[in-house]
């Protein structure tokens, strides 16, 4: 008797794990089979190529608009860490001849991609002022010289964006809401950086800091170092010398024809970037052999 009791006991309690084994297994959840995901399971962090950011990525980009709501366009080339801006336009149809420069430096780079050493990475933005642009060509992007009216004075309404204002005169170095263009008075804008277009450039310049920037203008015909009351950087005195050597064009030290208030080279020097303006020698020639030779001296200069 003892043994049969012994026995039902052992018996129960193999019962009692077996029982508890399946209500145990009821309350898990299902398994999932490999590759299989389900509203329960925790997702996997998928292993993907990081995308290219814009200052990697070669091809147009956008990086802002004008008052008008025009792209304001920027072409990149190369990858290397080594930033190098190449900007015109910003007095839009009135200087159209540097929006054409710009042009032929994009051509030029697309057809000669090993131009860009392997440190280096390239950035061409041909026009900052669309809207100015537009309103002597008709266009924003690309256009021909017959296009262009004539007398040159009808071309002086594209110098100012829709708002009318000068953008070399909206940047944070000695801003005034009254610059000085010549002997004319012009519009600053309501505060340093109040223009779209304006923003654009620094937003730009921020994100991605250039080793060294080249602005075309027009026309005076020279290269003309930056400085913002603290003296020219020292390799800004050695980008200007090299380009105008390369070029041609004859080097200074500054722009004195003139007081100019909220410029975009100077107010790259007050943010510690080397940069130079180059102005053409008249409104109407690219001289692009010349801007060429000035470019690919640049583009050696900073070759490793």
């Amino acid at each position: 008797m003892k043994n049969i009791s012994l026995i039902g006991s052992v018996l129960v309690l193999v019962l009692l794990g077996v029982g508890a084994y399946f209500v145990l297994q009821s309350t898990l959840p299902a398994p999932v089979s490999p590759g299989a995901e389900t509203a329960t399971s925790t997702p996997q962090t998928a292993t993907t190529t990081p995308v290219a950011t814009e200052s990697e990525a070669t091809g147009a980009h956008t990086i802002g608009t004008s008052v008008k709501g025009l792209p304001i366009m920027a072409y990149h080339y190369g990858t290397g860490a080594t930033r190098l801006l190449f900007v015109a336009g910003l007095h839009g149809g009135y200087e159209w001849n540097t929006v054409l420069v710009a042009y032929d430096l994009i051509d030029y780079l697309d057809a000669h991609p090993e131009a860009i050493a392997p440190n280096e990475s390239v950035t061409v933005i041909p026009v900052v002022n669309p809207d100015g642009l537009t309103a002597v060509v008709g266009t924003e992007g690309r256009f021909s010289p017959s296009a262009v009216p004539t007398p040159a004075s009808k071309t002086v309404v594209g110098r100012f964006n829709a708002n009318q204002v000068d953008l070399n005169r909206n940047f944070d170095c000695d801003w005034h809401a009254t610059g000085i263009w010549q002997n004319k008075s012009v519009n600053g804008g309501s505060a340093a950086f109040s223009e779209p277009e304006s923003q654009a450039i620094r937003k730009y310049v921020e994100t991605y800091p250039p080793t060294a920037v080249v602005v075309w203008y027009s026309a005076a015909g020279g290269v003309y170092a930056s400085s913002c009351h603290d003296g020219v950087l020292p390799e800004t005195n050695t980008l200007t010398q090299v380009f105008a050597d390369a070029s041609g064009y004859k080097a200074y030290q500054s722009f004195d024809f003139y007081a100019t208030t909220g410029d975009m080279v100077n107010w790259l020097a007050k943010s510690r970037l080397p940069a130079i303006s180059v102005l053409l020698t008249n409104h109407t020639d690219t001289e692009w052999s010349k801007n060429q030779a000035g470019v690919l001296a640049v583009l050696k200069h900073y070759a490793q």
